[in-house]
C-alpha cells in the first residue's frame, strides 16, 4: 500500500514542458539546416556515455526503446545545472517500433542509491551532480539506458501554457478547486504574472499561473501520487493544444521556449526521427514506484517495497517482458535498502 506525506513548500518547477515530444510533433517537414537554427538557442551540454552508466543488459533488453529523462528543477533563474533539485522527473519512453509514447513520472523522494552520496531521495542526485548524475541514478536503479535529458524550470512552463493561449484541464472537484485557488497566489507572486482564479469545476482552459497552479495540488486524497498524475495531464494537455497551431503559432512558440531549456540532444538526434514523428502518441503515464512504503530517518522517505519487484514491474509494463530479471546492481541496491529500512515486502 503507498504511503505519503504531506509537506509544505513550492517545490514543483518544470512540470509541463516535454519538448522533445513537442519536436517530434510539430516539426513537420523542417529542413536540417531549421532544425540547427532552432536547436542552437538551445542551453546545450555534451555528455559522455560512461558517465551515464547504461549496462550491457540495459541497452540488449531495450533496444527497441528511446527513453529520455525529463527534470523539472526548483530554479528560479536560468540557472539549471548543479545545485537544483529535480522536483519533477519524467521518463519518456519512446518504442521505436509501434511509436507510442509512455510517460514514467519518478516520485521525487523515492529512497535510492546515489553513486558518491548512498542511499537518498532521487531528487537530491541532479543537486549533487546535475544531469549525469540524475541520469547515472535513474539507470543504475531502474535498468534503463537513458542517454538524453531535458530540463526546464518553473517559470518556462507557466510561460509556455501561456504562450499556447492556455490549456484544457479537468477540475474534479470542489476540493480540488479549492487547493488549485490557494496555489494561485504563491506562483503569481514567483512568475511576476496575474493571480486570476479559477470559477468552476468540470472542464477549464487554465493560463500559465493556473496549470502549475494546478500541477502543484497535493493535498486532496492521492497526494504527492496523485499530484506527479496531475503533471502529465498538464503534460499531455500542452501537446495537444500544441497540434492545433498553426506554423507560425509554433515557430513563435520554439523561439520563446528553446532559450530556457537544458538539453544534450541536437540537430542530429531530432532530425534522425523526422520520418516517422507525425506517428507517435502517448498512450499511458504511470507513476513510480509502484509500492512504497514511508519512513522517517533523517528524514521522511518513499522507499520502493522492493527495489527489485518495483522494476520488474516497470519492465513488465512499460517495456513488455514478462520474465525480466533484474540486473546484479539492482539486486544489490535493492537487498541495501531492505536492509536499512527492514522493508521486505
Amino acid at each position: 500500500m503507498k504511503e505519503g506525506k504531506k509537506r509544505k513548500g513550492f517545490k514543483i518547477f518544470g512540470i509541463t514542458v516535454l519538448i522533445l515530444i513537442i519536436l517530434l510533433i510539430v516539426i513537420v517537414g523542417g529542413t536540417y539546416w531549421y532544425i540547427q537554427d532552432k536547436l542552437s538557442k538551445l542551453q546545450r551540454i555534451d555528455l559522455k556515455e560512461e558517465e551515464l552508466r547504461v549496462s550491457t543488459q540495459a541497452e540488449a533488453s531495450l533496444v527497441d526503446y528511446r527513453n529520455i529523462a525529463i527534470f523539472g528543477v526548483d530554479s528560479r533563474d536560468d540557472n539549471l545545472h548543479r545545485g537544483n533539485r529535480s522536483d519533477c522527473i519524467i521518463i519518456a519512453s519512446l518504442n521505436n517500433k509501434t511509436k507510442e509514447v509512455k510517460l514514467i513520472s519518478v516520485y521525487r523522494d523515492t529512497y535510492v542509491q546515489i553513486e558518491g552520496h548512498g542511499l537518498e531521495k532521487i531528487t537530491h542526485a541532479y543537486s549533487y551532480g546535475s544531469a549525469p548524475l540524475a541520469i547515472r541514478t535513474l539507470n543504475t536503479n531502474l535498468d534503463l539506458n537513458i542517454k538524453e535529458f531535458i530540463t526546464v524550470n518553473f517559470d518556462s512552463v507557466a510561460g509556455a501554457v501561456d504562450k499556447l493561449g492556455g490549456v484544457v484541464i479537468e477540475i474534479e472537484t470542489e476540493e480540488e478547486l479549492k487547493y488549485l485557488n490557494s496555489y494561485i497566489d504563491g506562483t503569481a507572486k514567483v512568475t511576476g504574472k496575474s493571480n486570476e482564479k479559477v470559477q468552476a469545476i468540470g472542464k477549464q482552459t487554465l493560463n500559465g499561473v493556473q496549470a502549475v497552479a494546478y500541477s502543484r495540488i497535493r493535498y486532496t486524497e492521492g497526494g504527492d501520487y496523485k499530484r506527479t498524475e496531475r503533471m502529465r495531464t498538464v503534460i499531455e494537455a500542452m501537446v495537444e493544444k500544441l497540434k492545433t497551431k498553426n506554423i507560425s503559432e509554433i515557430n513563435s512558440f520554439i523561439d520563446f521556449i528553446l532559450p530556457k531549456v537544458y538539453t544534450n540532444i541536437t540537430a542530429g538526434d531530432v532530425f534522425s526521427l523526422l520520418p516517422n514523428m507525425t506517428n507517435f502518441k502517448i498512450t499511458n503515464s504511470i507513476g513510480w514506484p509502484y509500492e512504497t512504503k514511508g519512513i522517517t530517518l533523517d528524514r521522511w522517505y518513499g522507499v520502493p517495497v522492493t527495489l527489485e519487484r518495483n522494476v520488474i514491474e516497470l519492465h513488465k509494463q512499460v517495456f513488455q517482458k514478462n520474465d525480466y530479471q533484474v540486473s546484479q546492481r539492482v539486486k544489490e541496491i535493492s537487498e541495501e535498502i531492505a536492509q536499512k529500512t527492514g522493508y521486505n515486502n
